[in-house]
């Protein structure tokens, strides 16, 4: 019996050379742990390749002859908000991988063996780091959970179990462990995975994330990292999705051609988690890069407003009428998540109706508005540049987005992320009293308005008077959002007439416009100290 055993022993070590050229044997990968073995880690004298994890005599009780004891130690579980499994402490083939990849029993650490094997240097267990997952699991894909068809229910963006691949396994419960994803004598496709993850097909074979035709987005490792993720449980390359973002789009190494946005991020006027100084340093109670694009399904679409463009990808928002979508389709509605019914920032300007709810402000039955949800109610705007008519509708980022920007005339990357122009604006808005009228002093304006058409009065035979002479701003009249309905009339408050309270003060108790008709109404008020009592115009 032992000759037969010898023999069969023998054909089994003639042929692991074989074997390892075409990656089916741990011989020429770091799991050799003998002293022949190719990695960093290696016993001092054991010669034994498999007696690390098995023994074909007295073994521990599980199917795979198993030489060692699991560890004592408690797991701090993975658990996220999106996570619609319940993993607990591992069990099966995860406890087994744990008993060396934990760091809490030596590797030479064997039941066959009275004494510990000794390793060169004197290591006794994995250094940290990548291969050293500690106990506590929270930032590592999670094991030991039940993957089956109730969960493919609870979240639809899981591949169906019977669909999965060959060589991604589940154990005889249904549960995906570390050999789910890792085949521990097989390192063909390098890191023990079970099959090439080179275009993230071992990722996309269970979790179904796009499509994108952004290259770096289409590349899972491009942003996550399934163990010791400094993000946790979002297991994101960087500590937060803004540092994550930032490893491409500010410009270091490796970055590629993605679009440096790191001077738009260093910029007063900001619209992400971080630190104008550190631009890695995230800020409590802030948005982020997510909140406005889905990384997964961005794509280069080009769309006209107010459809939304395709580098948000398949974003969340907030409709019209309040209500929260998964799935916008306007840019409007993911603006409205944090600028409509759940707004915090304070206004600009001083107004005489308060009211910072966009969603109202820009609503169809509002009394007057920019056209961002539907065009405009006045039929009347002779000022409008050509390109734009009173059928026209523009988007939240035509007058918040960069300054720099290819939009605003520059030549870096468009978008809301910073601007020197607050709040974000794409171009000067002065609201200061006393403003010399320029070109530039209110170029936001003028982006759409004819400064020409302006100051010649074809609307507002005062237009010239006010703004050049007594150097009152825009603002001072006009809501560059709109008047909500349930707060304005058409009566008061058309042409997007909403007195700025800092400037303008009432009359004997009364502070109104009145529209009379096409290009004409009057004022009551008092302004610079001059009375207006329903003085015409």
């Amino acid at each position: 019996m032992k000759r037969i055993f010898a023999i069969i022993l023998m054909v089994n070590l003639m042929a692991l050379p074989l074997l390892a050229q075409v990656g089916t044997s741990i011989v020429n990968t770091p799991h050799n742990l003998s002293a022949g073995g190719i990695g960093t880690i290696h016993a001092s004298s054991e010669q034994q390749i498999c007696i690390f994890c098995h023994t074909p005599h007295n073994a521990r009780p599980q199917t795979q002859l198993w030489n060692r004891n699991d560890s004592a130690s408690s797991y701090q579980i993975y658990a996220s908000h999106s996570l619609k499994a319940l993993p607990g402490q591992p069990t099966g083939a995860s406890k087994l991988c744990l008993s060396c990849h934990d760091g809490t029993i030596a590797l030479g650490s064997v039941t066959s063996e009275n004494q510990t094997i000794a390793m060169v240097g004197g290591i006794t267990t994995l250094p940290p780091g990548s291969s050293n997952i500690g106990t506590d699991l929270s930032d590592d894909h999670p094991v030991s959970f039940t993957y089956d068809p109730n969960l493919v229910l609870l979240n639809p963006k899981l591949t169906s179990p019977s669909q999965l691949p060959t060589a991604i396994s589940l154990d005889a419960n249904s549960e995906m462990q570390c050999t789910s994803c890792h085949d521990a004598h097989n390192n063909q496709y390098s890191n023990f995975m079970v099959m090439d993850n080179t275009n993230s097909q071992l990722c996309n074979s269970c979790h179904i994330s796009g499509p994108t035709n952004i290259p770096r987005h289409a590349q899972c490792a491009s942003c996550h990292q399934s163990h010791s993720a400094p993000s946790g449980p979002y297991l994101l390359t960087g500590s937060t999705v803004f540092d994550t973002c930032a490893r491409c789009h500010t410009g270091l190494p490796g970055s590629g051609t993605a679009p440096n946005l790191s001077a738009d991020f260093a910029k007063p006027s900001t619209h992400d988690t971080h630190n104008a100084v550190d631009l890695l340093t995230p800020l409590p109670n802030n948005i982020s890069c997510s909140d406005c694009h889905e990384p997964h399904t961005m794509t280069n679409t080009v769309a006209s407003a107010p459809n939304v463009p395709g580098n948000f990808g398949t974003q969340s928002g907030v409709n019209a009428s309040g209500i929260s979508i998964s799935s916008v389709q306007y840019q409007y509605e993911v603006c409205f998540k944090c600028h409509a019914d759940n707004a915090a920032v304070a206004p600009l300007v001083s107004r005489q109706i308060v009211q910072n709810n966009t969603r109202l402000e820009f609503n169809s039955s509002a009394i007057s508005f920019h056209p961002v949800q539907s065009a405009g109610k006045n039929p009347n705007v002779p000022s409008l540049k050509a390109g734009f008519n009173t059928s026209s509708i523009i988007y939240c980022t035509d007058c918040h987005n960069t300054n720099s920007g290819t939009t605003a005339g520059g030549s870096g990357p468009d978008g809301p992320h910073g601007s020197t122009e607050s709040p974000m604006l794409i171009a000067r808005y002065d609201t200061a009293d006393y403003t010399n009228e320029s070109a530039s002093a209110y170029a936001l304006c003028y982006r759409c308005h004819d400064r020409t058409n302006i100051l010649d009065d074809r609307s507002f035979k005062e237009h010239k008077k006010h703004i050049i002479k007594e150097r009152s701003p825009c603002s001072s009249c006009h809501d560059s959002h709109g008047i909500a309905s349930s707060q304005g009339n058409a009566n008061n408050n058309s042409h997007l007439i909403n007195f700025d309270t800092a400037i303008v003060f009432p009359r004997k108790g009364v502070m109104e416009f009145n529209d009379t008709g096409t290009y004409r109404g009057n004022c009551t008020l008092v302004c610079h100290g001059e009375r207006h009592d329903r003085e015409n115009y």
